[in-house]
């Protein structure tokens, strides 16, 4: 099938709750379909993904043809998107369990085997800076000259997310490969460097909750429970971007920190953000304050679930179907921010319709 007027479509790969997809959609990208490996998500997608199915599948074991069986795509499509923003635990700069997550390292190469078959007019890729830093030992190295060798113009690069509009400190590795033109397409930061403040509090409809506080609606303001100890040291911790050093030299010091001599390290653990900065990347542990800088900026509590997606820039409307808060959690963490993923859409349209 040749490049036509047709309406772009997308099949995202590793989909989670749809971030991705949902600013596609935003875009004017017509996402047909979302391929994951974790049956929790798909209340989540298909609840917000309006005429997307999510096609529930081990991308390991998944045969090339079944796309087609499935979805009726072809190959050498001008208008297909295919993209992949596989689980990035294995290559991530923060502290995970490896061997956990080692099933998620081959998981570009288990993704090329599609963009071979297929041969879409766009390719996008999404994950985080560690994959370039280890470019060979990822397969980003044989993954791009693959690209390349099919005839793809590729471009990748590490971003800051709050350069594009996402109210976070959130760096993340992007990927596009348009065969189309013999164009390099990208999405162009805006700069806005958006805060805390321009997304939650109160003028921005977040009322104040305590630890513990559940939402049973919609708009699911929940926020896990904190012990008394961690009360009070939010209680002596500053707002407005105060850290655990605080309360140091009290008896609500933690143990593992009372040997620091002055060296401190993660020293955002604890911490309050601050209304006038960015968040700090939004991770799956967001509701958890021993996890980073995760506590509220006023408020002696982690951020709630519904904070975090906002922060993420999902729509408060976008709803969250999980089978426990920590799953919820998960797919905002591993989510890419729909405001960012409607920006790499917007570069695939305009390269598409010659705008």
């Amino acid at each position: 099938m040749k490049h036509s007027k047709n309406k772009l479509k997308a099949i995202d790969f590793f989909c989670s709750g749809g971030g991705l997809s949902y600013g596609l959609k935003l875009a004017g990208i017509d996402v047909i379909a979302g391929i994951d490996i974790d049956p929790d998500c798909k209340e989540t997608y298909e609840s917000n993904i309006k005429g997307a199915k999510y096609f529930l599948a081990d991308v390991n074991k998944l045969k090339e043809k079944e796309l087609t069986d499935a979805f009726g795509i072809e190959k050498n499509d001008d208008d297909l998107v295919l993209a992949g923003c596989s689980p990035c635990q294995y290559w991530t700069i923060i502290r995970t369990n490896k061997s956990k997550s080692q099933q998620s390292k081959n998981l570009l190469h288990e993704f090329h085997r599609f963009v071979k078959y297929y041969n879409p007019g766009y390719v996008v890729v999404e994950n985080v800076p560690g994959i370039l830093n280890k470019h060979k030992e990822s397969g980003l190295d044989i993954f791009v000259k693959k690209l390349e060798k099919q005839g793809y113009k590729v471009h990748y690069e590490v971003v800051n997310l709050n350069h594009f509009g996402v109210p976070e400190t959130r760096k993340r590795f992007s990927l596009t490969a348009n065969r189309v033109t013999n164009k390099i397409i990208f999405p162009k930061p805006d700069y806005s460097c958006p805060t805390v403040a321009d997304f939650i509090g109160k003028n921005n409809g977040f009322p104040r909750v305590k630890a513990g506080h559940k939402d049973t609606t919609d708009f699911m303001h929940t926020v896990a429970g904190l012990s008394k100890n961690n009360i009070e040291r939010l209680k002596l911790t500053p707002k407005n971007g105060g850290t655990r050093l605080s309360w140091a030299n009290t008896n609500l010091q933690i143990n593992a920190y009372k040997k620091e001599n002055g060296n401190v390290s993660f020293n955002d653990t604890y911490g309050r953000m601050s209304w006038d900065k960015p968040a700090p990347t939004i991770t799956t542990k967001f509701f958890s304050i021993s996890n980073g800088r995760f506590a509220h900026p006023d408020e002696n509590r982690a951020l709630s679930l519904r904070e975090g997606a906002t922060l993420q820039t999902f729509p408060k409307t976008y709803r969250f179907i999980g089978s426990s808060f920590e799953s919820i959690a998960r797919m905002i963490g591993n989510a890419v921010p729909p405001l960012y993923a409607k920006q790499i859409g917007l570069s695939i349209i305009n390269n598409h319709y010659g705008k």
